[in-house]
């Protein structure tokens, strides 16, 4: 599929930064969105919705602001800026924050187009998820020619490989979400990197890509002797 691309114009911090696109098909009729394939999750599943922006285009970080725990939810491109970039753009002196944490924010770094990209393939997940709603027939054809087609009932826990339940958005409590975006790499953030994780596993694996992962977990059953 041939996109608009056309940019958008943002009063939203960083301006100037990135140029926003539009991500509808090219020669669309109508005003041009960055989300297109979201309006029907922001209809029946806004928190839903909210959580694939969110994850696709922000870092992760603490619930509060300090000089231990860096900024909260920053654009993920942001992190791509050089420090004095990133205080003038973005008001963050990242010169403060401890080694550790400074690296930290700056493996999370992604290009604006990849955290675009991730944000229609964690729709496409999401649909794909058992129990999931049902698509309109326009965002079935939007998401299936970007990706393939869409397979109902097949997304699985990208770690332990369970198959994953639409309804579990919705037993989340105080914040800690049963299904959480998890990457087969932590440090790269792309589509072909990118899926959904029960809670508990994606703590598991930490920081370790997955191949690492499962060798670390492999060697443990081997050192207690562990039989099926």
């Amino acid at each position: 599929m041939k996109l608009c691309c056309k940019p958008i114009q943002t009063r939203l911090l960083g301006k100037g930064v990135i140029t926003r696109c539009c991500y509808k098909e090219d020669g669309h009729i109508g005003s041009c969105e960055e989300f297109p394939y979201l309006f029907h999750l922001n209809s029946v599943a806004p928190r839903v919705a909210n959580k694939i922006k969110r994850d696709a285009t922000k870092t992760t970080g603490a619930a509060w602001k300090s000089e231990d725990a860096g900024p909260n939810r920053i654009d993920r491109w942001a992190m791509l800026l050089d420090e004095q970039e990133l205080l003038e753009k973005y008001r963050v002196n990242i010169s403060v924050l401890k080694p550790g944490v400074q690296a930290k924010l700056r493996e999370k770094a992604a290009t604006y187009e990849d955290c675009m990209n991730v944000a229609a393939k964690l729709t496409l997940l999401v649909y794909q998820m058992r129990d999931a709603p049902t698509p309109p027939q326009s965002i079935s054809f939007y998401l299936e020619s970007r990706f393939g087609i869409i397979l109902f009932g097949s997304t699985k826990c990208i770690i332990c490989k369970d198959y994953l339940s639409f309804s579990l958005f919705d037993e989340a409590k105080r914040g800690r979400a049963h299904i959480e975006t998890a990457h087969a790499n932590p440090r790269i953030h792309n589509p072909d990197n990118v899926g959904f994780a029960h809670r508990e596993c994606n703590i598991a694996q930490g920081n370790r890509t997955l191949d690492e992962f499962y060798k670390w977990i492999y060697n443990i059953l081997q050192r207690v002797e562990y039989r099926l």
